[in-house]
């Protein structure tokens, strides 16, 4: 029996808590050197895709800027095209927010990453219920969490009637039932809805993949919904095996009963990778690296993005705040998505591990924040990172590193080599595309319909 493939990613995380920009081996986050490095190093070890994250505005905490966002966040698509001079297989996979964008200039921009990189793109499609955000658009608006994920199908189906606009049949006629595509022309499309009512004419041709790779990252039940009816794979935060687990069984299901194929979606956990000659050695360098990237003032933003209220009077090496949340207060830390649907529940759960491990406010963030799934040896990380896969707790992960742009060399070097002799992990990019390799069908099995009139 074949073992089940292996998907790998790498997303270059930017200036946040996952990083250690103080350390010598960190580069720039916004110097193309850094990227075009990053990308080249995830090549050579044959992974899946680059991921980007996606940063609208610099964050704030209370009235002043939060000192780590101060680097700024350059333009996805700038960046994602230029790296698709430099590659020539990796996919290329750009977080974009359905919220403040257009279906017409997502499409465009899309189709045109993809035609020009080969087949190579892929759209994590986000939503965003952020009102500072949202300055940065239109007069502050944004929508609620309901009409955000409404927005968010309604602009993903546009999307896809443009991308099918230049269908290879949008100008042939059927003589037997004497249809065809809208008017005969090509590019041709009309889209209405609660959200849009468009019409007009797609500008770009159909790309090599068809659609390009959508990803999702939903957490709640609207964004597991919504990921199961249109993503072709999901981002997900869970973890830990039994988290993950159970992650996996539920949203395959809703993926079942979206109509589709569950053998057709991939989930990808965001993982991290710390390794030692050593068991032992790779705990101590974690361990390192973990007090660094929480450090007493780190600690406290982050209970604040809990809290959502000031709690810099409080010791980081002291008990969990007993004060209760205040979320229905004005946002305090403002451009980053919230870390909880449930900000009561939350602070609970702080105080339940901090009271069972004996721990501070610091030491609780530390083990709540701890990314690093994978610490060990490389033959360790190898075996944990199949058994996932090969036990569907996941079917790959999303790689980063505490340090940008080489911190993926370890992980290329001495732990891709193990998966690809298990026969788990390729040995080379075998398909043209990003949906081939990734395994998946041609968007013409799942995407929306061409739209078709009488003649």
């Amino acid at each position: 029996m074949s073992r089940k493939q292996i998907v790998l990613g790498a997303y270059f995380p930017g200036v946040n808590h996952d990083t250690v920009w103080s350390d010598p081996a960190s580069g720039s986050h916004i110097d193309f050197a850094s990227y075009e490095q990053w990308a080249r190093i995830a090549e050579r070890g044959k992974l899946d895709l680059l991921f980007l994250a996606e940063g609208l505005r610099i964050r704030t905490r209370g009235e002043e800027f939060f000192d780590q966002d101060v680097v700024g966040r350059p333009d996805t698509f700038t960046v994602l095209a230029s790296l698709a001079a430099v590659t020539r297989d990796i996919g290329l996979a750009g977080t974009i927010n359905s919220t403040f964008n257009e279906p017409f200039e997502l499409a465009r921009k899309f189709a045109t990453l993809d035609v020009l990189s080969g087949g190579r793109a892929a759209w994590n499609v986000v939503t965003s219920s952020d009102a500072p955000t949202g300055e940065n658009f239109r007069r502050g608006g944004y929508l609620g969490h309901h009409q955000r994920y409404e927005r968010a199908g309604e602009t993903l189906a546009a999307v896809r009637a443009l991308w099918d606009s230049w269908g290879s049949d949008a100008v042939v006629a059927d003589p037997e039932s004497g249809r065809f595509l809208r008017d005969g022309h090509v590019g041709d499309f009309a889209v209405r809805g609660h959200q849009f009512d468009i019409h007009g004419r797609f500008t770009v041709p159909r790309s090599p993949q068809g659609h390009p790779v959508i990803l999702q990252a939903g957490e709640s039940p609207a964004g597991r919904d919504f990921a199961a009816a249109g993503a072709d794979a999901i981002f997900s935060r869970y973890q830990q095996f039994d988290q993950a687990r159970a992650f996996y069984d539920d949203v395959k299901a809703r993926v079942a009963t979206a109509g589709r194929d569950p053998r057709e979606v991939r989930i990808l956990p965001s993982a991290a990778v710390v390794l030692g000659d050593t068991d032992a050695e790779a705990r101590e360098r974690h361990a390192l690296i973990h007090d660094r990237q929480v450090d007493p003032w780190t600690a406290i933003v982050l209970a604040e993005m809990v809290w959502n209220r000031d709690l810099s009077g409080v010791d980081p090496d002291g008990p969990v705040p007993d004060v209760e949340p205040t979320p229905e207060a004005p946002t305090w830390i403002r451009g980053r998505a919230p870390l909880t649907q449930d900000a009561h529940a939350t602070a609970k759960a702080w105080r339940d591990i901090a009271e069972a491990g004996g721990l501070s406010l610091r030491e609780t963030v530390k083990q709540v924040f701890d990314r690093a799934v994978f610490v060990g040896t490389p033959e360790h990380v190898a075996d944990e990172i199949d058994r996932y896969v090969q036990a569907d707790a996941c079917d790959g992960f999303i790689l980063g590193s505490h340090v940008s742009p080489s911190g993926l060399d370890e992980v290329v070097d001495r732990v891709v080599p193990l998966l690809q002799e298990r026969g788990a992990f390729r040995t080379d990019y075998e398909g043209g595309t990003l949906r081939e390799n990734l395994g998946l069908a041609s968007p013409s099995r799942f995407g929306e319909p061409r739209h078709e009139v009488a003649s």
